[in-house]
């Protein structure tokens, strides 16, 4: 299992310096003094964050079916440091957050990119009937981890300021994850990680172009899949819209309550609320499958998730809110796990990298959209619970949509 422990660093590594640039960065835009961020302005970061790549990460998601993935990856970790440092020295000489914002969109872009490589290259150092545990254990301690960074970033911006002097400075950092990650994976031989053989045609143009239609129709030819993408679509909708309230909540309508604090450490909060949820997800999925199936597991996970979002929207405090994200996060991650298995138990290797290119690009597009509309309703303080009961509905179409589509038989 050497190579499932060095896939796994690879990914502690990168996930670290993606959390810490994220957060930093969010500092950077919406915790800054020097800078201010409207309902709008922060779903404009979200779309350039998010949407760009879900336009082209299908097409990058055919170079994971096509070329060696240890090249792609520790090619594309180089490229994510380099531009990590630029963007810290744009944060620095004070340019605008649409430049900001651009440059994250790349470099995030990149990151998720990685993720979808590591994860279609996992069955390869993984026994396919350890493939729940392995990968409960790899997005669990993965997501910590970027957690991890995050939280590393709000001590760095107290320590370096919060101004942008500081924040470039915390950003700057980020870049060490993705160095760390590049010369963990340069340690693979080659092709150890896949592609084992290639389905696509000799023209490179052709079989990117290709990537959409084919990552679809595999995903489509598994009810397991497409049933579980219709799950986690609601939950990411869901999570989108309560997180969009909870940032402007922490910016600009909570006070301190006791020992938790609003503002840039009320999110470091919300955050480890989050990272907390993940590791009990970790720990109770495999079992929670073994006991009660995968469709009850994803099942009761949504209605969890609908029943914490019920009760923040009825309170709207700020314990309320740490409280439902570590509920929300859990379950999300709960119904994540079941879907990632799925994708990589019934579905060949062949397609298997456009496969989660596929899955980061329609959760991607669920989240602008989401965030997009919930910003034009929303009051500049984030307190709304009209939009809270939206979100508390969504989790109620996710459970219906996942067991119509897991019933579909496929001829």
């Amino acid at each position: 299992m050497a190579g499932f422990r060095r896939l796994l660093l690879s990914r502690f590594a990168a996930q670290w310096g993606d959390g810490l640039f994220q957060a930093g960065l969010a500092g950077a835009v919406v915790f800054n003094p020097e800078r201010q961020a409207s309902p709008l302005a922060i779903a404009g970061g979200f779309a350039v964050l998010l949407l760009p790549y879900s336009l082209v990460g299908p097409f990058a998601g055919a170079l994971l079916d096509r070329w060696d993935r240890r090249r792609v990856l520790v090619m594309a970790n180089l490229l994510r440091a380099l531009l990590v440092l630029v963007t810290a020295v744009a944060v620095i000489a004070g340019v605008g957050n649409d430049v900001l914002l651009v440059l994250a969109l790349v470099t995030v872009g990149i990151s998720r990119f990685l993720l979808a490589g590591l994860s279609a290259a996992l069955p390869h150092v993984v026994p396919v009937r350890n493939l729940i545990e392995a990968n409960a254990l790899a997005a669990t301690l993965g997501a910590i981890t970027a957690v991890l960074g995050a939280v590393c970033a709000v001590g760095l911006r107290a320590v370096f300021g919060e101004g942008d002097a500081g924040s470039g400075l915390t950003t700057s950092v980020a870049m060490v994850g993705s160095l760390l990650a590049a010369a963990i994976t340069v340690r693979f031989v080659r092709g150890a990680l896949g592609p084992d053989e290639v389905d696509e045609p000799p023209e490179a143009l052709l079989a990117i172009a290709r990537g959409l239609f084919d990552g679809g129709r595999a995903a489509l030819r598994a009810p397991s899949v497409s049933a579980g993408f219709v799950a986690l679509i609601a939950h990411r909708a869901s999570v989108s819209i309560s997180l969009l309230i909870t940032v402007l909540l922490m910016r600009y309508s909570f006070t301190d309550a006791g020992p938790l604090k609003a503002g840039m450490a009320g999110l470091g909060e919300i955050l480890l609320a989050g990272g907390i949820g993940i590791l009990l997800a970790g720990i109770t999925t495999a079992r929670l499958v073994g006991r009660f199936g995968r469709r009850r597991s994803i099942c009761s996970a949504l209605l969890l998730a609908m029943l914490a979002e019920l009760g923040f929207g009825l309170s709207m405090t700020l314990p309320a809110a740490v409280l439902a994200t570590f509920v929300i996060i859990y379950a999300g991650q709960v119904v994540k796990l079941c879907v990632d298995a799925a994708c990589q138990r019934d579905i060949g290797d062949e397609t298997r990298g456009r496969v989660f290119a596929l899955y980061d690009t329609m959760f991607n597009l669920t989240q602008v959209i989401a965030v997009a509309l919930a910003a034009t309703v929303v009051p500049p303080d984030g307190r709304s619970t009209g939009l809270i009961m939206v979100a508390t509905v969504l989790y109620l179409l996710g459970v219906a949509g996942f067991g119509l589509v897991s019933r579909r038989q496929v001829a």
